[in-house]
C-alpha cells in the first residue's frame, strides 16, 4: 500500500491515545495517531517519525492535518522502520491477496469486512471452491527480534480467534494473519506478559482448524509490502 504526502518529522510527545505533537521543519504540529496501543517503546521523544499530510482535512472535517504513520525504533542490531498505522496491514494484506501469492494462487472471490454470525471477519475468498476467512492483526511490537502481539490485552482478538474456531468447525478454511509491520524479525510468539489469555486463545484455535500465518513487511517511508514468513513460537495448551 501507498500513501501521499509523506512528511519527516521529530517525535515530541503523546497527551492521549488519538493524538501526538511532532516537529515539523521547526513547527509543533499536531497529528492524529493511527495507533490506538500503548506504542510506549516507539514513541519516544525525539524520535524520527513520518506524518502523513491530508490537504483536504479542512473539506473533509478532519480535526488534524497529519497522521502519524511510521516511526524509527533504534535496536542492537541498527536502525528499525516501523509502520505503526493500524489501518494499513489489512490494506497491505487484501493486496497481498489480490496479487495471489502463494500459498493463495488458487483463490477467488476476495471481498472485505465480512459478516459472519456475531463476528465481521477482515477478507473472505474462496479456495479450491471452499469458503475461506481471514482475520488480520497488525504487530509493531519488537524486542531483540522477537515480535508479540499484543501489546496491551485485547478481549477483541480472543473473540475473533474463537469465532474463526467456529467457522472452521462449519467447513470454512480460517487463517490468521499476523503482518509484522517491519523487517528483520526471527521469531513471532504472543505476548504472554500483556494478555496470557490471548496466547492460550492463540495455541487453542491453532489446534482447532485456523491456520495462523506471519508476514513481515517492507516498510519504507510511504509504502507497506507484505513479504516473507516469520517462525511462530506458540505456548503449550
Amino acid at each position: 500500500m501507498k500513501y501521499s504526502h509523506i512528511k519527516p518529522a521529530i517525535f515530541l510527545e503523546r497527551p492521549n491515545r488519538f493524538i501526538a505533537y511532532a516537529d515539523l521543519n521547526g513547527k509543533k504540529v499536531t497529528c492524529h495517531v493511527k495507533n490506538t496501543g500503548r506504542c510506549k517503546e516507539l514513541l519516544l521523544p525525539k524520535t524520527p517519525v513520518f506524518l502523513e499530510f491530508h490537504p483536504d482535512a479542512a473539506q473533509n472535517g478532519r480535526k488534524t492535518e497529519y497522521s502519524l504513520v511510521g516511526v524509527y525504533k533504534q535496536t542492537s542490531r541498527g536502525r528499525l522502520l516501523i509502520n505503526m498505522d493500524s489501518q494499513a496491514p489489512n490494506q497491505a494484506a487484501w493486496e497481498w491477496l489480490c496479487q495471489k501469492h502463494a500459498p493463495f494462487t488458487d483463490i477467488t472471490d476476495i471481498r472485505r469486512e465480512v459478516s459472519y454470525h456475531a463476528s465481521r471477519f477482515d477478507l473472505s475468498f474462496r479456495q479450491k471452491d471452499r469458503p475461506a476467512f481471514m482475520e488480520v492483526k497488525g504487530v509493531t511490537l519488537e524486542e531483540n527480534g522477537i515480535a508479540r502481539f499484543p501489546d496491551a490485552p485485547t478481549e477483541r482478538g480472543i473473540k475473533h480467534l474463537q469465532e474463526l474456531e467456529k467457522a472452521a468447525k462449519d467447513g470454512y478454511s480460517c487463517y490468521l494473519l499476523l503482518v509484522i509491520a517491519m523487517k528483520n524479525i526471527r521469531l513471532f510468539e504472543p505476548n504472554m506478559a500483556a494478555h496470557p489469555q490471548f496466547g492460550t486463545a492463540l495455541s487453542h484455535a491453532a489446534a482447532h482448524g485456523v491456520t495462523i500465518m506471519t508476514r513481515d513487511c517492507i516498510v519504507t517511508s510511504d509504502s507497506l509490502t507484505l513479504d516473507a514468513p516469520v517462525p511462530v513460537r506458540l505456548p503449550e495448551t
